[in-house]
């Protein structure tokens, strides 16, 4: 059984294989999940390129994006037979791009196909099948909605649900102004568990810290923590030590940066691009004397004509020097 107590984001440009082993290191509990995969991109690009993944990453959900159940259903089993340990439909996400797809937080206008859409994914793979999705859209922000939403969505057999507790505003907001503006309800998903005892609800929204965890926690099966998690990724160790294990150590981050930079080095020679990698490291300090420094140090080396994972090791040299 996957363990959604604490669980990071899908976020479209930042949790990348790259991030998720990074975040890896920091936490063997969380759930991690990809970034935004549509199913038109997985049935006519380079599958491989889009679903590989280090085993190091388990526990890691595969999310979907498309609304046609047939497409969703393929997509699914493709990342099943590549080991995605979940597959989680994007039902939240505001954006124009994807709406122009006809998959995002519209489809929550459209609870029927949802139900399509997962009762194929759910017939073509034997890992979970999740959803994720907002409170509302639009004018349609009342809790009748959203119940009636949920309650056509599960009857197809989704039983987990991932909430961002705001609704969408699908004209008139940027995808970052979505996830500002309208305000956060966190009664809203709580109802649901409160009346819905038989689903497991994530909160999602609005979370920046340990004391926001402890606080809404009690109330939901678990908690995802989006960008604070890749702003300040040290974060994740400190929600792993308090409520996940206990007894696990903490690691330093001087150790996480040794261990990562060995990555880097061999995903380097397999052909990725370094840049690319070392970009997540950059707020492993977040909060701590000389962050900004560290940042520079990354940025300006990384960004070096055949920077490699040397970079990594220099900076931290440099950055221990400047502390």
């Amino acid at each position: 059984m996957i363990g959604r107590r604490i669980a990071v984001a899908p976020m479209m440009d930042y949790t990348d294989r790259h991030c998720r082993y990074l975040l890896r290191l920091l936490s063997p509990g969380a759930l991690l999940y990809t970034e935004m995969v549509t199913a038109q991109a997985l049935a006519h690009g380079d599958v491989e390129r889009l679903l590989a993944f280090d085993r190091a990453e388990h526990p890691v959900a595969l999310q979907l994006g498309g609304s046609d159940p047939d497409l969703l259903a393929r997509a699914a089993l493709l990342g099943e037979r590549f080991g995605y340990d979940e597959v989680n439909l994007n039902v939240g996400c505001p954006s124009d791009r994807v709406q122009s797809g006809r998959f995002g937080a519209c489809l929550m206008a459209e609870p029927g196909l949802v139900a399509d859409c997962v009762r194929a994914m759910r017939e073509a793979v034997g890992v979970p099948v999740t959803v994720k999705c907002r409170i509302g859209i639009d004018h349609h922000d009342d809790y009748a909605f959203f119940e009636n939403f949920v309650g056509t969505v599960s009857a197809a057999g989704v039983r987990t649900f991932v909430v961002h507790a705001r609704k969408a505003h699908l004209q008139g907001l940027s995808p970052r102004e979505n996830r500002e503006v309208p305000p956060l309800r966190y009664e809203v998903p709580q109802r649901l568990k409160q009346e819905r005892p038989d689903l497991e609800v994530i909160l999602n929204g609005g979370l920046r810290s340990a004391a926001q965890v402890r606080a809404w926690l009690p109330y939901f099966d678990g908690v995802m923590l989006g960008r604070q998690v890749y702003q300040d990724p040290y974060l994740l160790a400190e929600l792993q030590r308090e409520f996940l294990d206990p007894a696990w150590p903490l690691p330093t981050r001087e150790d996480v940066v040794a261990r990562y930079a060995d990555y880097v080095e061999r995903m380097a020679a397999a052909g990725h691009r370094v840049p690319l990698m070392l970009r997540h490291a950059q707020g492993l300090y977040a909060g701590q004397p000389g962050a900004r420094a560290w940042r520079r140090l990354l940025g300006e080396q990384g960004s070096r004509a055949g920077a490699n994972a040397g970079v990594l090791r220099d900076s931290l040299r440099a950055f221990r020097r400047a502390a």
